[in-house]
């Protein structure tokens, strides 16, 4: 559970690796840092999100690589963000003292947020004082793979042998030999180390101070446009400035989450790298951000969406962040893997799958940019009618849904009901600016995919809509969000039967929901899963459309109670230990806190 001031509690390890739900984010806008609980950065990629891990212990132990300050004798630790901020805090306990470390990627003195450009510095501040007692403390730099060091500049220059591009500077304010270096401390000493990757100077000022503060008060400035009235306040603002973690300021791309290959379930396959920018992520992320007061943001991922898709020429489900294609998957073997989870992968395989959901994702986000006040050239549009001619007849074809089935897949219905938002939204587009377009027609058969999906994906027996056109009886989380998008009204019959279909037959207790049955809906993958968080929240925004408000509000408070102490949240939950599982912390999990909680919020106070 989020707490902003938690207790100390024993610093704890799983094979040799640390619990997820032990790790804090730190962000720039263009990386990601993971801090644990001992006081290790397990998980950094530099110069940017997707690129080669500097430190990836996360994912093997003893030859990933890390970054830790930490005491000797360490026993217990807590972890909490300063308020409104990206500073991390993690005091570290051990018998005979207390150590306070402070970490932040820092940012520029008076930047701001809102503006699609860099504001990091390309530094890594580490600030370790001693609170009370005495201890040992050791500082230790070890990127993957070993690097070269040099003394310069009242430093260490470091060359990681994997990266020969990349030059680091680490700087101390105690004397520094290489890159494991120990000190004994006592209570009011202090050691602060700034690693930086950007230009080096040779009298830069090395003030660790100053550089937290403008850190602060630029994510402080930022908090300043959120506004929310709804449940679990805290949470949602935590939430807000996760997701601002995992957004690419300079390209207005949102990551699906920092990291790769992290399992769901333990010991399992399904280990992807979700580094990159998918398009329903920020067709979701706008909707959520929009309605807590970050206009800004919502514009930046509508515009790169746009820019995106016109440069590639083709729809494609995910990109790169400056919008380019994503590499190819490929499996390391050199790692083995969080928990000794094999395959590590770089890349994502689903990159070229046929997903028909991106036909209405694309069109949702022009028409949400239309409406924010933006323009369309007259070239982009004939490239979004064509995208509506062609999600007329696609959702005839068999594709690999929401979910990324890696088999043949299936007509599945989600995925025609996202072929309905192409069509509506071009509709709303050429009425709305006079564009020309097939506009009878789209409305036509938008009008029948709509009924279609009433009906053919209907199960008379089982009473609910169906995962695929073809009926069955067979459910799938995803249906939860047909009236999300707009398909079909959340309380029409067979919608509301269908909800408790869902909630019934994917449950996994707790108010937790599977995505889908495994032997029910195959996906061409050994193995189950966990509990999809995002899942319990659709259910959430269903109940409240049903006029169900304090269920609603019942499974939203425990959805919630479910983050870790410093507010994030894993894409899936362990249903029986609780545990975080798959890539942390996950965008679309704090989407769910953030449009869950304004629809609840809403519906109080009586307003849609």
């Amino acid at each position: 559970m989020y707490d902003p001031d938690p207790p100390f509690r024993p610093v704890r390890r799983r094979d040799g690796y640390m619990p997820l739900e032990d790790l804090g984010l730190i962000g720039d806008g263009t990386t990601a840092a993971l801090v644990g609980l001992d006081g290790s950065i397990p998980w950094m990629c530099l110069p940017r999100f997707d690129s080669e891990p500097l430190f990836c212990g996360l994912l093997d132990h003893s030859r990933g690589g890390h970054f830790t300050v930490a005491p000797e004798g360490l026993v217990e630790a807590r972890q909490w963000y300063v308020r409104d901020t990206g500073v991390l805090v993690t005091d570290l306990r051990t018998p005979d003292g207390v150590v306070r470390l402070t970490d932040a990627l820092t940012l520029r003195p008076g930047a701001d947020l809102t503006d699609d450009t860099p504001a990091g510095r390309a530094e890594l501040v580490r600030s370790a004082q001693v609170l009370s007692g005495h201890v040992r403390l050791r500082a230790d730099l070890r990127p993957r793979g070993g690097a070269q060091a040099r003394a310069l500049f009242s430093g260490v220059e470091v060359r990681p042998y994997r990266q020969r591009g990349l030059r680091l500077h680490l700087r101390g304010s105690r004397p520094l030999e290489g890159l494991r270096n120990s000190y004994d401390m006592r209570e009011g000493d202090r050691l602060d180390l700034v690693l930086s990757w950007g230009r080096f100077h040779r009298h830069h000022r090395f003030d660790t101070d100053a550089m937290l503060a403008a850190t602060g008060e630029a994510w402080r400035r930022w908090m300043t446009g959120f506004t929310y009235e709804g449940p679990e306040e805290p949470l949602v603002r935590r939430a807000a400035l996760s997701l601002k973690m995992c957004d690419d300021w300079s390209n207005g791309s949102l990551v699906a989450a920092p990291t790769s290959s992290l399992p769901a379930p333990i010991g399992g396959i399904r280990n992807w790298d979700y580094r990159y920018a998918w398009i329903r992520d920020a067709a979701f992320a706008v909707f959520a951000l929009r309605r807590i007061g970050f206009q800004g943001e919502a514009d930046s991922f509508l515009g790169w969406v746009l820019d995106a898709f016109e440069q590639s020429g083709r729809p494609r489900i995910m990109y790169t962040l400056d919008g380019l294609a994503v590499p190819d998957e490929m499996v390391d073997g050199e790692l083995e893997g969080y928990r000794r989870s094999a395959p590590v992968r770089w890349g994502n395989g689903a990159t070229d799958q046929r997903q028909h959901d991106v036909y209405g994702e694309i069109l949702d986000c022009a028409d949400q940019w239309l409406l924010a006040g933006g323009e369309i050239q007259p070239g982009l549009w004939s490239s979004l009618a064509g995208l509506a001619d062609q999600a007329a007849t696609a959702w005839r074809e068999p594709d690999q849904g929401i979910w990324e089935v890696r088999n043949e897949g299936d007509a599945f219905t989600y995925s025609a009901g996202l072929c309905h938002v192409a069509l509506d939204r071009a509709v709303r587009i050429a009425e709305r600016h006079g564009l020309p377009g097939r506009v009878e027609e789209w409305r036509a058969a938008a009008d029948e995919l709509r009924e279609l999906i009433l009906n053919r994906s209907w199960d008379e027996d089982a009473k609910t809509l169906s995962v695929s056109l073809s009926g069955g009886g067979a459910v799938d989380a995803s249906l939860l969000a047909l009236p999300l998008r707009g398909v079909v009204p959340v309380d029409h019959p067979r919608m509301v039967a269908t909800t408790a279909a869902v909630a019934e037959r994917l449950s996994a207790g707790g108010g937790l929901l599977y995505r889908y049955l495994h032997d029910e809906s195959p996906d061409g993958l050994d193995g189950d899963e966990g509990a999809f968080l995002l899942c319990s929240f659709w259910l959430v925004d269903n109940l409240v459309g049903q006029g169900r408000l304090d269920e609603a509000e019942e499974l939203y408070v425990s959805l919630c109670a479910r983050a870790g102490t410093t507010g994030l949240l894993s894409e899936q939950i362990h249903p029986s230990t609780g545990e975080f599982m798959g890539n942390f912390p996950q965008a679309f999990s704090h989407i769910g806190v953030i449009a869950s909680g304004v629809t609840l919020g809403r519906a109080r106070a009586g307003r849609r």
